[in-house]
């Protein structure tokens, strides 16, 4: 049986066009069954532009949450918001996961809304993959929680073991701490308290203090970070790979014997763009709740939006979830007391 996904098909900044288009390529390429949530008549329409009506399921949701809304409020007040009712039919089984492309934080409140939180989870995380040298790393939290305490990222570290084990396939993810300095005491207090906590976690393989220019190598699993932290190295990493390209491509013109070299390596551009384009990735897990979310970038393309179908896809099949909820209790943050960090 295929995958059933739920799609926010009007969330996002490049309207339903798109998701509606990166509906059907997942469809045809993937195999997965995908449910468009949203306005119906003009559903119709789109599929109509694509002569494909029928060939998607549709669930009409009469209202939508705004990219700029409250997320609690928005979601509180549009019980019949198409993200409020991608969560919901989750819940109540009629889908496998939901993948949204609005706002992130009305994803993620619905999500614990309808959803809830896995047993002994405190807080959820976004997890993204990020392009490094030798293919792929975890990076959360990236947004969904941007004061956290230590027992958070205590659990952050081991939601992303686990979602490493499966997104590489290797037995023992190497995680890190993101912080200043890769010495002991360095950081600030919640770092510093995390890293004392971490470092008697038996369910992870801690190797201690990573810093910000680790995360490029590719020798890290995964990067443990509060969601403050975690969406300023991503929104940064996003800019710079594409100055990179714009500066290669700035340089190369300016100097007439270069062109030649270009299109010797048109095949490695090619591949530097699709190594650093977010698109590739799609979107991210929320982890830790009770069901498969996966939130996409606003700005996602219909190729974003057909690989955060995929995603969906892989996180339901993986039972990432599943792993979470077996393992969690055993991380008693209450006995993993750090000792208090000097300042």
């Amino acid at each position: 049986m295929s995958v059933r996904i739920a799609l926010d098909a009007m969330g996002g900044d490049l309207g339903l066009a798109v998701n509606v288009e990166g509906a059907l390529q997942a469809k045809r390429e993937l195999g997965v069954e995908v449910t468009l949530v949203g306005d119906q008549s003009l559903l119709e329409e789109e599929l109509d532009r694509h002569n494909a009506r029928g060939e998607l399921a549709i669930v009409h949701a009469p209202t939508v949450v705004g990219m700029h809304e409250k997320p609690a409020e928005a979601c509180r007040a549009k019980k019949d918001s198409t993200i409020m009712l991608c969560a919901q039919m989750v819940a109540e089984g009629r889908a496998d996961a939901y993948v949204s492309a609005g706002n992130s934080g009305a994803a993620m409140t619905a999500a614990l809304w309808h959803l809830r939180r896995i047993p002994g989870v405190s807080r959820p995380a976004i997890a993204t993959l990020f392009p490094t040298l030798t293919g792929s790393t975890v990076i959360l939290d990236v947004g969904a929680n941007v004061d956290c305490k230590p027992k958070h990222l205590a659990q952050f570290a081991l939601m992303g073991s686990i979602f490493a084990r499966s997104a590489f396939n290797v037995d023992q993810p190497r995680v890190g701490l993101l912080t200043i300095g890769e010495e002991e005491g360095k950081g600030n207090l919640l770092t510093q308290e995390t890293h004392e906590m971490l470092k008697k976690n038996p369910l992870i393989n801690y190797i201690g203090h990573v810093e910000g220019r680790d995360i490029p190598a590719g020798e890290v699993h995964v990067f443990v970070c509060d969601g403050f932290v975690g969406n300023v190295v991503l929104k940064f990493g996003e800019g710079l790979a594409a100055a990179v390209i714009h500066l290669i491509k700035t340089e190369i013109k300016k100097h007439p014997l270069a062109i030649f070299g270009r299109y010797l390596l048109k095949g490695a551009f090619r591949e530097m763009r699709k190594r650093t384009d977010p698109s590739e990735h799609g979107g991210a897990p929320l982890l830790g709740v009770n069901g498969v979310a996966i939130i996409a970038h606003g700005g996602s393309n219909a190729k974003a939006i057909k690989n955060a179908l995929r995603a969906a896809a892989f996180f339901h099949e993986k039972g990432v979830n599943r792993q979470i909820h077996d393992q969690i209790h055993q991380l008693d943050t209450t006995q993993l007391v750090p000792q208090k960090a000097t300042a």
